[in-house]
């Protein structure tokens, strides 16, 4: 006889009754998502059907592979064993669903029979038994660990509970069959439902009869679909509505380049930013209903380790929680003070550390720009160091207000060359260097700028500064949500840039790197651009490196690293000297931002909440002597970390270049 199994055994003609039941649910996911939708709808116009295949490609790889949420390993895995172990029974239910009452007759295909059945049987039970283990590990990790991370609140417990309700009544009902059907007829048949034979034996050494054993099959048969339907019911009302926007977002997430603000018109726009609901994008409104509160965007951002006030996941909770209150009315009031605190958007540096943690695609960033340009452009509320800043930029063309003519007075300090100035002639093959503000005008940074300009000459590589026509390229500006002067700076600098012929240019700062590469197309200019350790990687070999032993540790920049992806081409360069990298705690994509960027090394910060003084820690606890990186922001921020934790003698903060160009200098006078 081949394998089989009657569907619906023991229960009676229900089969209408199932599916009337099932309605319920199925009208409370549509009425509980439909009423997330009128949230949603409210916001404005954002594409995100471009690029097709990669957001098909990310939905399968994160939203059903899991991949992001397996990059770490506890609760990956134990978010895999629940995600997968109700999928396949999912799936296994559906088939059931599709053979009994969803082909017509003259079609009807009995597949679920002889070894396939058999096949299904075992992988439902193993997957059955992956889900409890899963579940079993999501309530250790949240009634024994409790890691701070996470809310502990009451519901999610719950939902973990109803959870391992259903898996473990289906295996009840599953033995309850077995004992009284399977073993007795056909014993060779129940050896391929594992996890239900064992439910079996041991009901079977409770000494149950057959017909006991029958009236609890169909009690935990009935009891066993409502709490399934129960689950079905509440998905969009907790937060097991990620089922459905969580996997979506990863379809949704945002394409490169990451990091790109999205500019606003100027001349046409009737307010700038965000103060209300309905003026954030659809797609950020969906992102709130995605968030599952895992707390990894909490655990990697600066801001929250250093004891400020913003917590990346509270930040969205919090967006989360008031518009369901309602605040999305026209009359309602600000977002800002109504439901986020002023201190904590203006504590973000934008280093997109929570947006690379989190493994939905959730967009933290934009949503703290939107709510600064508010502040700043319509209500004039920002921090008040920032209006020396922000003045600076407009009447000076750098955030230190250092006078136009003095841009390029560091030239001076080369004694044993001239610097050339930029022409349209070296602009046919050469490159444009920008120098940026930081190196031009401040007197560490400003060796960075002459180290480069000695290797290039000593490359041979075509290159000129435009001196006193250089301002500002607006990131800071832009960061703090001053969209007005960041675009008059913008449409400067394409100008003299179309004036010019600059087609390359190489940026001394991963900050002007990011902006001319991945924001100035926005504006109409498109030009090839690098950041000096891309230059300085092509010409080693040129260089003529005293090639030594010692160890170092490096600092990734978030701009140069989280926003365009260049963690590689540093190590090299290190590499090729001969010296050992040994890397700090935070890493890669994991980097600790120094604290400076979004504007933040304007801006005043407590003793005791230095990011800073965090990084420097990290990197003296590798043990090396040095700590090298390529971004100007960051070397200020490291510098000022090591004086203020008097760690003089015992670790030197330096930029890579300069590191560099010692060690041609040690050759030559060798």
């Amino acid at each position: 006889m081949e394998a089989a199994r009657t569907f619906f055994w023991n229960v009676g003609h229900v089969r209408v009754l199932v599916y009337i039941f099932a309605i319920i649910p199925v009208a409370f996911i549509v009425i509980g998502l439909y009423r997330r939708y009128l949230l949603w709808k409210q916001g404005v116009e954002d594409d995100r059907t471009n690029n097709l295949s990669a957001r098909i490609g990310s939905f399968i790889k994160n939203g059903i592979f899991q991949g992001r949420i397996l990059r770490e390993a506890f609760p990956g895995w134990m978010h895999a064993l629940i995600f997968f172990g109700f999928g396949i029974l999912f799936i296994g239910t559906v088939m059931i669903a599709f053979q009994e009452d969803f082909t017509l007759p003259v079609f009807h295909w009995e597949y679920l029979k002889g070894g396939f059945y058999l096949f299904y049987s075992v992988v439902l039970d193993i997957f059955g038994a992956l889900a409890i283990i899963g579940v079993l590990l999501a309530l250790y990790r949240r009634l024994i660990l409790k890691p701070d991370r996470l809310d502990h609140r009451k519901d999610d417990n719950l939902v973990l509970y109803l959870l391992l309700f259903i898996l473990v009544t289906g295996f009840m009902v599953e033995g309850f069959r077995l004992l009284v059907n399977e073993i007795p007829k056909h014993p060779e048949w129940s050896k391929w439902s594992p996890i239900g034979l064992l439910t079996a034996d041991i009901f079977k050494g409770f000494g149950l009869g057959a017909a006991t054993s029958l009236k609890l099959h169909r009690f935990f048969w009935w009891v066993h679909m409502i709490a399934a339907f129960t689950f079905l019911s509440i998905i969009p009302y907790t937060k097991l509505i990620h089922i459905f926007t969580g996997a979506a977002d990863t379809f949704l997430r945002p394409e490169p380049p990451v990091g790109r603000l999205i500019p606003i018109d100027i001349e046409n726009s009737e307010t700038f930013g965000v103060e209300k609901y309905n003026e954030f994008s659809w797609k950020q409104l969906f992102d709130l209903d995605a968030c599952i509160r895992c707390g990894r965007c909490q655990d990697v951002c600066p801001a929250y380790m250093s004891g400020k006030p913003l917590s990346p996941k509270n930040f969205i909770q919090d967006l989360r929680g008031g518009l369901e209150k309602g605040l999305e009315s026209e009359d309602a009031p600000s977002i800002i003070n109504a439901v986020i605190e002023e201190e904590v958007t203006w504590s973000c540096t934008t280093c997109r550390a929570c947006e690379e943690a989190c493994p939905l695609f959730i967009e933290h960033v934009p949503k703290h720009i939107e709510l600064r340009r508010h502040q700043m452009l319509v209500k004039t509320k920002f921090p008040s160091e920032l209006r020396t800043t922000l003045r600076g930029i407009e009447r000076q063309g750098n955030p230190w207000g250092v006078p136009k003519s003095q841009r390029d007075e560091w030239t001076g300090n080369l004694k044993d060359m001239e610097v050339p100035e930029f022409t349209p002639e070296i602009g046919e093959k050469g490159y444009l260097l920008w120098v940026g503000c930081a190196c031009s005008v401040d007197e560490n940074n400003m060796k960075t700028a002459m180290a480069m300009v000695r290797l290039l000459t000593k490359a041979q590589i075509p290159f000129g500064i435009l001196g006193k026509q250089e301002l500002c390229c607006g990131d800071p500006a832009r960061r703090l949500g001053n969209e007005y002067l960041f675009q008059m700076e913008a449409e400067q600098n394409i100008e003299i840039f179309k004036e010019m012929g600059v087609k390359r240019i190489i940026t001394l700062c991963p900050h002007g790197y990011h902006t001319f590469k991945n924001e100035y197309p926005d504006f109409g200019g498109n030009y090839e651009v690098y950041h000096y350790t891309e230059i300085l990687n092509q010409i080693m070999d040129k260089l003529s490196i005293n090639a030594q032993s010692g160890t170092v540790t490096y600092h990734d920049p978030c701009y140069l690293g989280r926003y365009n992806d260049i963690y590689d081409i540093p190590r090299n360069i290190i590499g090729k000297t001969g010296h050992q990298l040994k890397e700090m705690t935070h890493n890669h994509g994991k980097s600790l931002c120094c604290g400076g960027g979004g504007g933040r090394i304007f801006m005043e910060e407590e003793k005791n909440q230095r990011v800073s003084h965090l990084r420097i820690t990290e990197a003296v606890e590798t043990g090396s002597k040095t700590v090298l990186t390529a971004c100007p922001h960051c070397l200020t921020m490291l510098t000022d970390g090591v004086k203020e934790k008097e760690l003089e003698g015992q670790i030197e903060a330096m930029d890579i270049a300069r590191w560099l160009e010692e060690m041609t200098e040690k050759k030559e006078e060798a």
